[in-house]
């Protein structure tokens, strides 16, 4: 793979047939099939197997997670609940995920997702049920009808998933505060107090603040034990968004930043990510346990078990009735690499990302836009002598322009209004020599857009 293009386009021929098959009206043999797969599907992958994949937060699949993916299928267990292996193995791989970040678990207090966008939907709501219960309001019976507004609290660099929560869960948007970010893309500390007490003084209900720990756009760690501190001040839900970042805990020269991480309330990290557990798989962790279960459960007389537990069914702390057996794609994936294993992986790409923000600040057509602080470096190329204007342009071409040529993938993004250069380092197979490669493609690409 690693000899090979990293992305190519689809051709059209097989685009059409990828589209366009109209429904079969007679079966064909597997073997059929997997020639058809083998010829139409492998050749053109999103490209984040391949060690120079740097754009958006898309790891490669872990062997072991792709080694025992196609058994869980064969297993098909719904791990809604039930005495089965599926069910327990879940405990364990939710457990193991609390114990690698350094957060407080106790049975019963996570559960695993899709991903960290349905993570967070039940931390939310979760939040909401609680928050508001306190003040002897059931929000299962009523909704959120006849009660004042209830406020957000988000820096400037979360993630949409936290805006597409608050929309779905009815708390919309318009008391969703986002606050300001200082020099380094972290959450100011002193506009969310302002902003707290701006809404205290309008009747409106401070509610829950969602800290990052590790932004998509620049990998920053938001001052979490600072949050921690004004959320316990003013009686607000304290959530953290880990989803990307959360293991960036386990390098050493990161880890200070993380200090706090143990004090929210809820926390969201996908395995899909730093881990590389193949998609889906996504986490979220509750200090305690009770609130999610609360806020979710329904149990119609069809699925009652009177050998449950007292923890239950999984899908009484959730949405989903229905889940797949994500648990053995955790599992073996950490069983596999162990917590020194994934130290070392994460202690790697960090140190790299390190290499490569020294790479652009010693260039001389390069500018690094923000601290690599975790595995995200966020740059911009600027030639000598360009007008800002068509360095504006230029940057935002650039992305495209160097995937066609397949030997680097890269995506942009916008940083203080700026387009911008955007490498989340997440193979293990990435080498220094791919980071230079990297800036000489980028480079390449810029003379193929401006020629």
């Amino acid at each position: 793979m690693a000899g090979g293009p990293v992305w190519r386009p689809v051709p059209e021929a097989h685009r059409t047939w990828l589209t366009q098959q109209p429904l079969p009206v007679d079966g064909r043999p597997l073997a059929d099939l997997l020639d058809e797969v083998r010829d139409r599907i492998l050749p053109y992958p999103m490209g984040n197997g391949h060690p120079r994949f740097f754009g958006w937060v898309n790891s490669p699949p872990s062997p072991a997670g792709v080694l025992t993916a196609s058994l869980a299928a064969a297993m098909n267990p719904s791990c809604a609940g039930g005495d089965h292996a599926g069910v327990l193995l879940e405990r364990t791989a939710v457990r193991w995920l609390a114990e690698l970040v350094g957060f407080p678990h106790r049975p019963g207090a996570g559960l695993l997702t899709s991903g960290a966008s349905m993570a967070t939907v039940v931390a939310l709501a979760t939040a909401r049920h609680q928050v508001l219960r306190d003040q002897g309001h059931d929000v299962r019976e009523t909704g959120l009808y006849g009660h004042r507004p209830l406020a957000l609290y988000v820096s400037a660099e979360a993630h949409s998933c936290l805006r597409k929560a608050a929309e779905l869960l009815g708390m919309g948007t318009r008391h969703l505060r986002t606050v300001p970010v200082d020099a380094e893309f972290r959450m100011d500390t002193g506009e969310l107090r302002r902003l707290i007490a701006a809404d205290q003084r309008a009747g409106v209900r401070p509610f829950l603040v969602a800290a990052s720990a590790g932004t998509v756009n620049t990998g920053a760690v938001d001052p979490l034990d600072d949050i921690a501190a004004i959320a316990g001040e003013h009686g607000l839900w304290f959530h953290i968004d880990g989803a990307y970042g959360a293991l960036g805990i386990l390098a050493p020269d990161a880890a200070p930043r993380y200090a706090g991480l143990e004090r929210a309330n809820s926390l969201v990290l996908d395995p899909h990510k730093w881990l590389g557990v193949p998609v889906d798989a996504g986490c979220v962790l509750f200090r305690e346990p009770a609130g999610a279960r609360d806020a979710f459960s329904l149990v119609p007389p069809y699925l009652r078990d009177e050998d449950a537990g007292e923890l239950g069914w999984f899908s009484e702390y959730g949405p989903e009735q229905t889940r797949p057996f994500r648990a053995l794609r955790v599992w073996a994936t950490i069983a596999h690499l162990g917590r020194d294993g994934t130290v070392r992986l994460v202690q790697h790409t960090t140190a790299l990302a390190r290499t490569l923000a020294a790479l652009v600040e010693a260039s001389h057509d390069f500018e690094l836009l923000a601290p690599a602080v975790t595995s995200i470096v966020a740059f911009r190329h600027h030639p000598p002598g360009l007008a800002t204007d068509r360095v504006e342009a230029l940057n935002k071409a650039i992305p495209t322009a160097l995937q066609r040529r397949g030997h680097a993938f890269l995506t942009g993004t916008q940083l203080a209004g700026a387009a911008t250069l955007r490498a989340c380092i997440l193979h293990p197979e990435t080498t220094e020599d791919d980071l230079t490669l990297l800036l000489d493609e980028i480079r390449a690409a810029a003379r193929e857009v401006t020629a």
